[in-house]
């Protein structure tokens, strides 16, 4: 069973900056890592064999082994356990990467130097609970991976941001439940975000999947059966 930990490396290049990003309504979204923290690169050293790269998709009932490649719109199935006495199973689908700009999904925010030097990227995914523990409210250990081998954190926001939904997952997840979720990854040095890692602790061998970004697009709104667009 994956168990939680402290993903910390003494050598690290793709360090969580403390972030400003100030809305109107005043509250401003946070990295989930405490301020001075810092994310694992993705190239360090891992306590899981070469051995245990699959690439092959796992078949029905059965989980994905550790070091496994996937791409843009394939499934991992891993058991998880977010704290001590929570034992669960997940099944994690990467359905898209999406490039964005501050200017295109971040209008009414005040972006300081920091922010403004990172290239933001939006990753979808579902996650589904394939076991019968209720895993609401936890955080799916999912990093971004840039073109340099660097993992980079998601952004947590205090209120909802429209474009791309919050990373938590709802506060009652139970056996058979499923969720579309969205992650905000602000590369460093406007870099190219290529891919995500799930990594649940820093001597977990990870499972990567990689794909080409797509643009981001707002969704058209729905139109009422009068056929006015519905807010």
């Amino acid at each position: 069973m994956l168990r939680a930990g402290s993903l910390v490396t003494a050598s690290v290049t793709g360090a969580v900056l403390a972030i400003s990003l100030t809305g109107c309504s005043g509250t401003a979204p946070r990295s989930s890592a405490p301020e001075g923290s810092a994310s694992p690169s993705a190239s360090a050293s891992a306590s899981g064999s070469a051995s245990g790269t699959a690439d092959a998709e796992p078949t029905s009932g059965a989980t994905t082994e550790p070091g496994a490649d996937r791409n843009v719109g394939e499934t991992a199935t891993v058991e998880w356990s977010p704290k001590s006495g929570v034992d669960g199973e997940i099944s994690i689908t990467l359905k898209k990467l999406e490039s964005t700009s501050y200017k295109q999904t971040f209008s009414g925010w005040k972006l300081d130097e920091a922010a403004q030097s990172r290239a933001p990227y939006f990753v979808r995914v579902t996650v589904k609970n394939e076991g019968e523990t209720d895993l609401g409210g936890y955080d799916v250990p999912l990093w971004g991976l840039d073109g340099e081998g660097n993992l980079v954190e998601a952004a947590a926001f205090k209120e909802p941001f429209k474009p791309c939904s919050a990373k938590t997952l709802p506060q009652k997840f139970g056996a058979g439940a499923s969720v579309d979720a969205c992650l905000v990854m602000l590369v460093p040095d406007q870099g190219k975000l290529v891919g995500v890692s799930f990594r649940p602790f820093e001597e977990f061998d990870p499972i990567t999947w990689e794909g080409e970004p797509t643009p981001y697009a707002a969704p058209k709104p729905s139109k009422s059966a009068s056929g006015s667009p519905t807010p």
